[in-house]
């Protein structure tokens, strides 16, 4: 029964949405940035916010309350952009992912994870890979891999690829 999606021990950094607390292995992400000029692109899922213009390179940014079925938040001076690293049948790319705040970063030991919980087969907790207990509050710790499926990860990079008629300028 060796679960291969359980999270390792290591650094961890923690967000919140929504209440909730939730933690992305370091090594996946490569920067934190305020809120950018998004650009909308048509025909994108509701969670997909647009791309964005980060120096010169074009990003998707996903709005991880949306894609995970809560409401949209207020943004304010807390909201922040994650840069993250996921891998997709094309290759390695960059996405923006959308929260509430970024809170520290965390070391967690193998002792402090515990397994996802059963949930019954109706529900797919498969991007989460285990469930980190701090002091002060529990962190689901997700595989930004898998929170989106692979086909919405290669809608979302065709947008962020700029088209001759499409300029990768980002703006309002």
């Amino acid at each position: 029964m060796g679960q291969t999606n359980l999270a390792h021990a290591g650094k961890y950094l923690t967000f919140s949405l929504a209440e909730e607390h939730y933690g992305l292995e370091i090594l996946r992400v490569q920067e934190l940035v305020g809120l950018l000029p998004v650009t909308r692109v048509p025909r994108l899922p509701a969670f997909v916010a647009g791309v964005v213009n980060l120096r010169g390179r074009v990003i998707p940014l996903v709005d991880l309350r949306l894609c995970f079925g809560m409401p949209a938040s207020a943004m304010d001076d807390r909201t922040c952009v994650i840069i993250v690293g996921v891998e997709r049948a094309g290759g390695h790319s960059a996405m923006g992912v959308m929260v509430d705040g970024v809170s520290d970063v965390v070391q967690l030991a193998q002792e402090a994870i515990e397994p996802t919980p059963e949930f019954g087969t109706s529900v797919d907790t498969s991007f989460v890979t285990g469930v980190g207990r701090l002091e002060d509050r529990v962190v689901l710790l997700l595989d930004i891999d898998k929170v989106l499926s692979s086909g919405e990860l290669d809608a979302i990079a065709q947008a962020a690829t700029p088209t001759t008629d499409q300029s990768a300028e980002g703006g309002q």
